[in-house]
């Protein structure tokens, strides 16, 4: 997705609209991570986000920390906002085997 979105609506309170910006993002990952993976046991979803006040500005960042730069963006006082998310599939990392001793006391017990 790769949207400029606006921040100010004359119909609405700014806290609506910010809302309704947040909520559309997470919709749309929603969506995405019901899509079906190559190898579901050894694969997820992972998205590359990117924010700014235009698509040259912006900064890629986690999802994690997506909706907090909107709110930082919308302190600033800007009209619109620029948002890039893009899944994509990563390989799960590899559980680490636990030591045969921590086995030997859970059994035992």
């Amino acid at each position: 997705m790769k949207k400029v979105f606006k921040l100010t609506d004359p119909k609405k309170h700014e806290d609506r609209v910010l809302d309704g910006i947040k909520n559309e993002i997470r919709k749309y990952v929603k969506r995405e991570k019901k899509k079906d993976l190559t190898d579901k046991k050894l694969m997820y979803w992972d998205f590359d986000c990117k924010i700014g006040a235009t698509a040259e500005d912006a900064k890629g960042l986690v999802y994690e920390e997506l909706i907090k730069a909107i709110d930082a963006l919308k302190a600033t006082g800007l009209k619109g906002v620029y948002v890039e998310i893009l899944a994509k599939e990563v390989l799960k990392p590899l559980k680490e085997e636990h030591s045969t001793e921590e086995n030997d006391t859970t059994e035992e017990s």
